[in-house]
């Protein structure tokens, strides 16, 4: 095949799961998330058998059409299962969740590299068996959740979840981190076979990654619950994620590498740029996850994560194409440390929209307990007038939420 049909059998599997991600969360929320996971999984193993048997163009587009739809169904309802079973530890289950993720990519990215030297064919079955496997443990195995009960129509859904203004806002400020970890496929891998000269430089740094969120992930989550949690600590993660293409940036001019020594440290340097971002995405990520069921009602968290995961795919897709754009730029030019200074200011600014966000008090957090009877004696030494949480005041972001409510500052996850 040409590149142009490969481009377009990639392109159909992409539109096909970022444009009807809003579609698969509005499943969830109108039949339950685990029908749709269930179906979700079923299609993907289709359109994995498809990959192995088809040798037309027609087949491979339907093929990646149905792998595409698969996905748009299952990602926002397996996000909005998880949300509706964890309760109040969203932000634990999500860091669950992204540990056995990391895990099972790796051991993916492992598995299929080697099936797809020996035999395409026998690497999209294999897919296919894992994917009826896990079709038939959903079916025997997922606990039946209750589908809250739903008035309405879809649109007027939509229309709810569009008109959330302090959601959308929030959407745009922090889908940046996907932009961002998308560079682990396309900047990073290229800047470290370019510093180090050394093909599988790549490889070490998507490893040394997946290991670390295997080992930390839960842990810093744990610790960051107990310091706040949730909305505190979603703008110093996304700046993290940006400081993570300062090393590359201090050696992406440098030239061919002049022996051993001196590829291997550019790798240490590459590496500890991946680790920074791994950081980031282990700090923000479950917390931005915690944070878009809060926003609405319960019987409509699978759209608010199918409308996010939109937002998330259009921003991913422009950021790689920006990327993209630089480095070629970079390379016609030689100012190498174009792109990485891109990626730079577009996590510097993502976590400045983020932290604006958060001390303009536009984001879900627990309402203060009515207050109790005070003890005699002790309304007289209260403090009239003693400012609530942070003392922060209103400002023109404040629009975002409506009208204003008591709220604490000490905690930032709220029930619905």
């Amino acid at each position: 095949m040409s590149a142009a049909l490969v481009g377009l059998v990639l392109g159909t599997r992409n539109l096909s799961q970022e444009g009807l991600f809003l579609l698969g969360g509005s499943a969830a929320d109108r039949i339950g998330p685990r029908a749709v996971i269930i179906c979700g999984c079923a299609l993907r193993t289709v359109g994995f058998a498809l990959f192995a048997v088809g040798d037309s163009l027609p087949l491979l587009l339907g093929a990646s059409a149905l792998s595409g739809l698969a996905g748009a169904m299952f990602y926002p309802a397996m996000r909005a299962y998880v949300a509706l079973e964890a309760g109040e530890r969203k932000a634990e289950a999500f860091s669950l969740l992204t540990v056995s993720s990391t895990a099972a990519s790796l051991v993916g990215l492992l598995l299929g590299s080697l099936l797809v030297t020996i035999d395409f064919r026998l690497c999209a079955l294999s897919a296919a068996v894992v994917f009826a496997i896990l079709t038939g443990a959903q079916v025997f195995l997922l606990p039946t959740y209750r589908v809250p009960s739903n008035r309405g129509t879809v649109l007027a859904d939509w229309r709810a979840v569009f008109g959330d203004r302090r959601f959308v806002v929030f959407a745009f400020a922090v889908t940046g981190m996907f932009a961002m970890e998308n560079q682990l496929y396309l900047l990073l891998p290229e800047g470290a076979r370019q510093a180090s000269g050394w093909q599988g430089a790549a490889s070490v740094l998507l490893a040394t990654g997946a290991v670390a969120s295997m080992l930390f992930q839960l842990r810093i989550t744990r610790l960051l619950a107990r310091r706040g949690g949730g909305a505190r600590w979603v703008g110093a993660g996304l700046a993290v994620i940006g400081l993570g293409f300062t090393p590359p940036l201090l050696i992406c001019g440098a030239g061919p590498p002049h022996g051993f020594a001196e590829s291997a440290s550019r790798i240490v340097v590459m590496v500890t740029g991946s680790l920074l971002l791994y950081l980031g995405l282990m700090i923000a990520q479950p917390a931005v996850m915690d944070l878009i069921p809060r926003f609405g009602l319960e019987r409509l968290t699978g759209t608010y994560y199918g409308l996010f995961y939109v937002f998330s795919g259009l921003v991913a897709t422009g950021g790689n194409a920006a990327v993209g754009w630089a480095m070629d730029v970079a390379g016609a030019t030689g100012h190498a440390w174009l792109p990485w200074m891109c990626c730079l200011c577009y996590g510097m600014v993502s976590a400045s929209a983020a932290l604006w966000l958060y001390r303009a008090r536009a984001l879900p957090c627990r309402p203060v307990p009515a207050p109790t009877a005070l003890p005699v004696g002790a309304a007289e030494s209260a403090v009239p007038g003693a400012p609530v949480g942070d003392g922060v005041g209103p400002s023109a972001a404040s629009r975002l939420r409506g009208p204003a409510r008591p709220f604490d500052d000490t905690a930032d996850q709220s029930p619905r």
